[in-house]
């Protein structure tokens, strides 16, 4: 998924990387995220819990593997209970003031990531990035 964001790197980085504003994106659409663990360096954990309307819990949860600041953040993850054993990519280029935002799902097998597909991942995370370029503008720039 490729999305540019009119917000500055520094800023759209800071979302991604600091709980407070994690909470307010890394849901669906009415959802509130709660920030369970936050540990943000290579080999911290995260662990982020989303209440659904239903009443049941989605926990979202990885281990970041690499960080280079402002460009890029990538980490194993869990989606329970639809997804698992998956690693996402997050990369970040500035575009004047602006940012080129890249987001990759890396599936262990074809099947896994046709069967994710069809069960509407990318409306999933463009629903979720939505949300992040909602919090982007309501930043004093």
């Amino acid at each position: 998924m490729k999305r540019t964001f009119n917000a500055p790197l520094a800023l759209v980085w800071e979302a991604w990387t600091q709980a407070e504003h994690i909470a307010e994106w890394w849901s669906p659409k009415g959802v509130r995220t709660k920030v369970v663990t936050h540990e943000f360096k290579v080999g911290g954990q995260w662990k982020y819990i989303m209440p659904m309307p239903n009443g049941q819990e989605f926990i979202a949860e990885g281990t970041y593997t690499e960080i280079i600041e402002f460009k890029k953040i990538v980490s194993s993850a869990n989606f329970r209970p639809m997804t698992e054993g998956v690693e996402i990519q997050s990369l970040f280029e500035p575009n004047g003031e602006k940012t080129d935002f890249t987001f990759h799902v890396i599936h262990p097998t074809e099947a896994y990531k046709i069967q994710q597909e069809k069960m509407g991942i990318l409306n999933g995370w463009g629903s979720v990035f939505d949300r992040l370029d909602v919090l982007l503008k309501s930043f004093d720039q």
